[in-house]
Order: C-alpha cells, then structure tokens, then sequence
C-alpha cells in the first residue's frame, strides 16, 4: 500500500489514503472525442488510479482536471438508452403519486443531461428546472421543452461549484443540498451502491440530485 502522490486525503472522511483499488495506467478523459483537426496534436493521459478509502470505502481518483474541462462540452446524452428513459418514465408516475404532486409543485435536477427525466414531469403539466453545465446537452434539454440552466450547480445557485460525483468537495455539495435547496421539499439522490452507503448516511456520494418542492409559494 503506498499514499498517493499529491498528498490529499479522502475526499469525502480525509483520511489518508494508502490502498490502491484497481491501477489501470494511463487513459485520455473520458467522453472526450478528438476531432478530425486534433489529429496531429498530443492527447493528454492521465493516471487513472483508483484508491479505496479503508475508512469509509469510498473508491476515488486523484483530481487532474477541473469540471469545466469535463463538462462543458459532453458526449453522453441519457436519452440515447430507451429503456432508461422508460424507467424514468415509470419512475416519474410513480413520484408523482405518492408525493400527490401537480402545477404546484417544482422539481429541480441537478446533472440534468438532456432532459430524459424531466421531459415526463412536463408532459404532467409539473414545473420543472434542470442544471446542465454542457451547453451541447442543455440545448438538447431546451428543445424538449425542459427549463435549463447552462452552468455548473454552483455558485450562483448555492455558493458552491462542483458535481459531487466528480468534484473533491463532495462533503461541501450535501451540506449545502441539505441547508439551502427548498427544506420543505423532497430529494432523490442517485448514490454509489458500496459499503460506505450505509456508513456514511449522513452525506452519501450523491451522482445525480432530483428536489422536489410539493407546493410553489403563492
């Protein structure tokens, strides 16, 4: 077991981190494609080592790049699989009824992608906002007719700016989740299916984020 180079510890506990989870070398970012003019240009690589935390079990990487170098311009769009956009739909009837929601009510996802969950709210007639920071993706989510903020669920929204999937302030993202997204409101969180879910309850790595308020103020 070795620390890891640059010194930083877990990024969600801050425990030191010694134990590697699986080293797999060197890799180019993911979701980034090179265009026909990039060619002849360097790609750049970078390690892609995985850790486990050995006090909360959380499996992460070192941080290379910043979410605007990721995120700003995307090639995953959630809709290209049908069948999670049924799933979405089914699971959108399905809230929607136990959580007697209507014209009053707001739904807000953060990592919004191309509105392949919120697009079945607005066939309900439910207001909704997505936060989508690839302007390419958004634009898609907009054409659906689902509202769109392009940028990062950051500071102009909750004085933070990061995706809790993929940022170092993972801690920092549920506490503000917690203290400034409408408290009356209910939160769906897509998390990690590890160990650490049940031992870190109180701020679980959140991927995606859906707030629901039931009623809009009059």
């Amino acid at each position: 077991m070795t620390e890891t180079k640059n010194g930083k510890g877990c990024m969600f506990c801050g425990t030191p981190l010694r134990a590697t989870f699986v080293d797999l070398g060197m890799s180019p970012l993911c979701e980034s494609y090179v265009s026909r003019e990039q060619l002849n240009q360097m790609e750049p690589f970078y390690p892609l080592h995985a850790y486990v935390c050995e006090s909360c079990f959380l499996v992460q990487l070192d941080e290379y790049v910043s979410p605007e170098e990721i995120f700003s311009e995307y090639a995953y769009f959630s809709s290209y699989a049908d069948s999670w956009v049924q799933h979405m739909k089914r699971y959108t009837g399905m809230i929607i009824e136990r959580l007697s929601l209507g014209p009053k009510s707001f739904v807000v996802e953060i990592a919004s992608n191309d509105g392949y969950l919120l697009q079945h709210f607005v066939a309900k007639g439910i207001p909704v906002l997505g936060i989508e920071p690839a302007a390419n993706i958004a634009k898609v989510a907009v054409e659906k007719g689902v509202p769109t903020l392009v940028e990062f669920f950051g500071e102009s929204i909750v004085r933070i700016r990061l995706y809790a999937n993929h940022n170092p302030h993972r801690t920092d993202f549920c506490e503000h989740m917690r203290n400034r997204l409408m408290r009356q409101g209910t939160r769906k969180h897509n998390v990690a299916e590890r160990e650490n879910r049940n031992k870190c309850r109180k701020n679980p790595p959140v991927h995606h984020a859906l707030n629901i308020t039931k009623k809009t103020a009059d």
